[in-house]
């Protein structure tokens, strides 16, 4: 038995926070237990104090005094790179990264070594999964081999498995192709997901075909390769009725195109990363290759477009697109090495800056983007915080602020490597246990009673 106390619940469900306790028992939400306003603060009623003393005797007790207590987050864009590039990361370590950033579901891309287009490789990565501790699901490829030109056996691998489609690092380039394998995912009921860059327009890909790479002296990957395809598969979706995810989204162009669809009735989705709704091309010019990515980082212009569609709910999900290398590798010149950034360990606080505290979106409104609504779009357990529900929870100190510097990722490619972020992960709970906590020599820095004074 788990007691938690004195927590502030996020509750993107029903669109409120509110002071309460949450007792955990065989792994699911027993009971939650506002706190009953009286004017001084507020105080719990007889039920909470027995489940409370219960818990001191049978289980335990987290006195979450200042901290937040919201639903696991879900990230539905991951690379962990098992197998086949286990020296970048492997399920192990990319699931502590997950826990450490307070996220409980996880939905792994398919660009391994093997591919994840046979059974025998999904499921040994689902096993593999099943042993971290918190929730690992996988998508399958959309074609074989990712080469662009037969299906995989989709109908074989949902069965399987597999929580959706993708061949997610590279796009899709036969129309009937992509046509066809919508209409097998609307059929399976399963999302598939669209990396959307036409490498016919691109001379460099990761650097925004402007500033950045003027800097570089290179051509750069022009905002039009994004858009060309996202206006396709839109189109496609539409007459298909497939649930159709546009990756990681980069340009302002593709918000209005994602919008408009929405507005038609197309069952689509868009994906914004952390790092494209917080930087832009000078960041590039700042960081180098720490900052290079697919599709790149662009202008001002286009990063608030991408805020306003989390805003208005047209980018219905924050994904970290986690994607980690070897220091060796993003130690190359800017145009041989590889694109991609990790993301999981600083995804929530990177939302709370830029999105809560700046007035952007609500607390349930963040959440609902980093939890509710990845986890509905892929048929995944989890979301709210309700009695009888999974007990996968994240608690966390909204204002406490932490330096970005060492990972439990297996890389370190981020550009916000040194920056002071707030919100600081205290637990993470999935299926009542706790898979992550905050180190007890850095915990015991901040008593109770400093906790509440922030």
């Amino acid at each position: 038995m788990l007691y938690i106390k004195n927590g502030t619940v996020i509750d993107p469900a029903g669109d409120r926070v509110y002071r309460a306790d949450v007792q955990i028992e065989n792994g699911k939400v027993a009971g939650i237990f506002p706190a009953l306003e009286d004017g001084k603060g507020g105080k719990m009623p007889e039920e909470a104090k027995k489940s409370e003393e219960e818990a001191k005797k049978n289980g335990q007790v987290i006195d979450a005094t200042g901290l937040m207590i919201a639903p696991g987050l879900a990230d539905t864009h991951v690379h962990f790179r098992d197998p086949g590039f286990t020296y970048k990361e492997d399920i192990e370590t990319g699931a502590a990264a997950a826990a450490k950033g307070g996220f409980t579901q996880i939905v792994l891309m398919a660009n391994t070594k093997p591919s994840v287009d046979n059974k025998d490789t999904l499921s040994y990565v689902l096993e593999k999964g099943r042993k971290t501790g918190i929730h690992i699901n996988s998508c399958a490829n959309v074609t074989m081999q990712m080469a662009g030109k037969i299906l995989t056996p989709m109908e074989e691998l949902a069965k399987a498995g597999a929580a959706g489609f993708t061949d997610d690092g590279i796009p899709l380039m036969d129309e009937a192709l992509v046509k066809e394998a919508m209409e097998r995912a609307k059929r399976l009921n399963k999302p598939i997901s669209f990396h959307e860059e036409n490498p016919a327009l691109i001379t460099n890909n990761g650097v925004n075909a402007g500033k950045a790479a003027e800097f570089y002296q290179i051509k750069g990957s022009p905002r039009e390769a994004e858009i060309d395809l996202v206006k396709r598969d839109l189109g496609i979706a539409l007459l298909t009725g497939a649930e159709v995810v546009i990756q990681h989204i980069s340009a302002r162009e593709s918000v209005e195109l994602l919008r408009q669809a929405k507005a038609k009735g197309a069952h689509v989705h868009g994906e914004a990363t952390p790092h494209h709704f917080t930087l832009t091309q000078e960041a590039v010019i700042r960081k180098g290759t720490m900052a290079k990515m697919n599709p790149p980082l662009r202008e001002e212009e286009d990063r608030l477009a991408i805020i306003e569609g989390l805003k208005d709910g047209t980018i219905d999900v924050i994904a970290t697109d986690h994607a980690p290398h070897s220091r060796e590798e993003k130690e190359k010149p800017i145009t041989e090495a590889p694109s991609g950034i990790i993301g999981l360990e600083t995804a929530l606080s990177l939302g709370i800056r830029e999105l809560v505290q700046k007035g952007y979106l609500t607390w349930p409104q963040l959440i609902q983007r980093m939890s509710t609504a990845p986890c509905k779009l892929y048929g995944l357990k989890g979301g709210k915080i309700e009695a009888g529900m999974n007990a996968d929870l994240v608690l966390f100190h909204p204002e406490e602020t932490w330096k970005v510097s060492s990972f439990a990722s297996r890389s370190s490619n981020s550009p916000f490597i040194g920056e002071e972020l707030p919100g600081v992960v205290y637990y993470t709970i999935c299926g009542g246990k706790i898979v992550y906590q905050k180190e007890t020599n850095k915990v015991t820095e901040i008593t109770r009673k400093e906790r509440t004074e922030k």
